[in-house]
């Protein structure tokens, strides 16, 4: 069977696992950063960088294409990290442990960083190849792309000459992305009033659910541990009061696990026992356990559980409209990702998306109803645009003409309902022509993040010979 130290042999599979030695979770991009300026160093390579760790290094064209217009490359280079409870893991410092069982590289319980480590696998390794044909190229390695591309953002694309955009953070072979959805961070926070108690606490955990990219995996029925868990506390015929509620980590994930403690006068248990059937659906059943724990002192109101738990039941998610163009395409859709309790406070976090800028609209005064409803404060941040399908697109028909004669089927174009940059750059880069694609990735954002080596294999083949046409 494939090993990992044999599959490092291989230069992209080198250098993505070099990059998961390399803390890079959203927001800490200090290091990675200085290691691809380190490679252009080492490497002669011609490199800008700026104050949010963005990186853009530059190749001179091979003989012979010297008078060829220049490509962007562009993947980012943050991850998310998620990781299974039980996982002892500290992001900012312990590396990705990488394994593999020789069809797939995955992670020891953590998310892997596929995405979109392995564009930045691909571009470094084209950087150093000097043996291969292609016309000038600009490598832009942007930063927090999952937190709102505030990198690409930031990006000072005086510094490109380029005018065609290949990105590589699709996750499918053979489907060319050329469109996408915008979207916006929604950040809510409940001021809440406290109480005395004096009744037992109990425990409620929400857990053991499938997750996924709140985009990429929106319409595929799973469920969301924060809304699971909100049901639950609302569906509660007695009195109780929330001492804390925690739930998600990443608000572009589908929330896999939410706990929640509460003050009451009787065990929940045999409620709740009662209740767990009306929360599951057909793609899956939660884990929901009840346990006795620590009392405490203070708590919020039993009026202002009731607020926060229903504000958190009204507030919609998942999928709100199917495109009417495209069959079966999201256009507009909500994920809870994350609710925390802090202090007198509880914060929820929602990402919203649309491919229309007034069904985003809609859904911001939507939420910020609710919000005002129960005088809580919401804020909007990290918005990105959609990008949308071009009609003339020379470089997607040279994609697409390459790919067919390379494999002898057609290559499939595509518009997601996920964020990608080639929506913000384009704004930015007059006369983008811009393209994604990307090897076999599953389960992204979630510990069972995989990527299919051999695809990867192909991917990386497919975009040489890309470039050696261009």
């Amino acid at each position: 069977m494939l090993t990992l130290e044999s599959l490092k042999k291989e230069r992209i599979f080198y250098y993505f696992t070099e990059l998961c030695k390399i803390p890079h979770g959203s927001g800490d991009m200090q290091k990675i950063n200085e290691y691809c300026v380190q490679f252009a160093k080492e490497h002669s390579l011609e490199y800008y960088t700026d104050d949010l760790f963005n990186v853009i290094i530059k190749k001179k064209a091979s003989v012979g294409h010297e008078d060829h217009p220049a490509v962007i490359l562009q993947g980012h280079l943050d991850m998310v990290c998620e990781k299974e409870p039980q996982v002892d893991i500290d992001f900012l410092n312990d590396p990705i442990n990488v394994l593999t069982d020789g069809e797939f590289l995955f992670a020891d319980h953590t998310t892997l960083g596929a995405d979109n480590g392995i564009a930045v696998a691909m571009m470094l390794s084209i950087l150093e190849d000097n043996s291969l044909e292609h016309p000038p190229i600009e490598a832009v390695f942007t930063t927090d792309e999952e937190t709102g591309m505030y990198g690409a953002l930031a990006l000072d694309t005086s510094l490109l000459n380029a005018r065609r955009l290949i990105n590589i953070d699709s996750e499918e072979q053979g489907v060319l992305t050329a469109g996408c959805a915008g979207g916006i961070t929604a950040n809510t926070c409940v001021y809440l009033t406290s109480e005395s108690v004096n009744n037992p606490c109990y425990e409620i955990k929400v857990g053991s659910l499938l997750g996924g990219h709140s985009g990429i995996d929106i319409d595929k029925n799973r469920l969301n541990a924060n809304k699971v868990m909100a049901e639950l506390l609302n569906s509660l015929e007695q009195d109780y009061n929330l001492v804390s509620i925690s739930g998600g980590d990443k608000n572009n994930a589908i929330a896999r696990n939410c706990s929640a403690v509460i003050s009451c006068k009787t065990d929940p248990t045999a409620e709740i026992e009662n209740i767990k059937a009306t929360l599951k659906n057909e793609t899956e059943t939660p884990e929901i356990t009840v346990c006795k724990t620590q009392s405490s002192s203070t708590a919020v109101s039993v009026a202002d559980s009731k607020k926060i738990i229903s504000f958190m039941c009204d507030a919609p998610n998942g999928v709100i409209t199917y495109s009417q163009n495209i069959e079966g395409l999201v256009q507009t859709s909500l994920n809870m990702g994350v609710v925390r309790t802090e202090a007198n406070t509880v914060k929820v976090v929602f990402a919203l998306r649309s491919a229309k800028t007034s069904e985003l609209e809609d859904l911001k005064n939507q939420l910020s109803a609710l919000a005002d409803k129960i005088k809580g404060n919401i804020e909007f941040e990290g918005a990105y645009p959609a990008w949308e399908y071009r009609e003339n697109s020379p470089l997607r028909d040279t994609l697409c003409n390459i790919y067919e004669s390379m494999y002898k089927t057609k290559m499939k174009v595509d518009v997601i309902h996920a964020g990608l940059e080639c929506g913000l750059l384009s704004e930015k880069i007059d006369g983008l022509d811009a393209v994604s694609i990307g090897p076999d990735l599953y389960d992204v954002h979630t510990p069972k993040e995989r990527l299919d080596i051999a695809s990867a294999r192909s991917t990386y083949e497919y975009l040489c010979k890309v470039l050696k046409n261009l």
